[in-house]
């Protein structure tokens, strides 16, 4: 590559063995983009077609469904591309691009998980008043929060790293994550406070409230009668079930930022592997087989389709 194209362009070096198992890792990625797209769409269909599935809850599954789709979408097409190509290449501003809906949507999760806590606290704790305060309006306004307030934050970021100089041209990872800015000449003191003013407003914060309300919860129900801890557990397990896991990814990613020394290609290969493939397939699995209403429906359609 001659200089013009050192600075518009980087190489993408995380891959292992990539010539011997090129096919292989091209199978495994394609699948697993048709799996997410489909399983995710499903569930979000039989929650807008089926009426009694027209509740908070519901609607915020359905979001997080989908956001898993749109945070696949700028990740899985480049990721093909370049596993059968004889260069693993990106613009630095594709890069910036790809990572800045990778974080915003990952972000949003966050927040999505948040919400549907809070609507399971209001629904156990307040039954009562659970139509009035989950109202259309109220549900209308969280879903906005969660995916424009990220939006909007990492849109200010993004447009910090924009004309940064690069120094170095290779990209230790497959996709675009929280590593790309070590590529950088000089690194910001202003851009690292915002980006730390960023990481507690979607991750501990939202983290906390979801584990405040969620021990208020348990609490409550651990008072209340039999009937009130099987709802409890039933429709709070899964939530927790995906949390854990999405806490767990995201906190190996700040630390692939965070530690000086690099991670072993091999670990770092496989995290972002598990990363994109395990997480966005165990939200409608677990959502599909966990949560009672939606697995009847699911069971009726397969029945259908067979």
């Amino acid at each position: 590559m001659d200089n013009k194209l050192n600075v518009t362009y980087i190489t993408i070096g995380g891959y292992v063995e990539l010539n011997k198992y090129r096919y292989l890792y091209f199978v495994i990625m394609f699948t697993a983009y048709i799996l997410i797209v489909c399983t995710n769409s499903t569930l979000v269909y039989l929650i807008c077609i089926h009426k009694n599935l027209h509740e908070p809850m519901y609607v915020f599954i359905a979001a997080l469904l989908i956001n898993s789709v749109l945070s696949s979408t700028p990740i899985y097409p480049k990721l093909l591309t370049d596993i059968l190509s004889e260069r693993q290449i990106i613009s630095y501003s594709g890069c910036l691009f790809q990572w800045y809906f990778y974080y915003s949507l990952g972000a949003s999760e966050f927040l999505l998980l948040a919400a549907m806590s809070y609507d399971r606290y209001v629904s156990i704790c307040k039954p009562l008043q659970y139509p009035t305060i989950m109202s259309r309006n109220t549900v209308c306004i969280l879903l906005a929060l969660a995916w424009c307030l990220p939006a909007f934050q990492f849109a200010v970021q993004f447009l910090l790293n924009f004309n940064k100089k690069i120094c170095d041209y290779t990209f230790k990872g497959i996709i675009c994550n929280s590593t790309l800015f070590k590529l950088h000449c000089v690194r910001s003191s202003v851009q690292n406070i915002f980006g730390l003013v960023i990481f507690v407003n979607v991750i501990p914060l939202p983290l906390l409230f979801i584990l405040f309300t969620y021990t208020r919860l348990f609490m409550i129900a651990y008072q209340s009668s039999r009937e009130v801890q099987r709802k409890a557990a039933q429709t709070c397990l899964p939530h927790l079930l995906v949390l854990m896991s999405f806490s767990f990814f995201s906190a190996f990613d700040v630390l692939l930022l965070r530690m000086e020394t690099d991670f072993p290609q091999h670990l770092s290969f496989v995290m972002s592997l598990q990363t994109i493939i395990y997480h966005p397939l165990l939200n409608p699995l677990i959502y599909g087989l966990k949560m009672k209403e939606i697995y009847k429906h699911l069971k009726r359609l397969f029945v259908k389709i067979v």
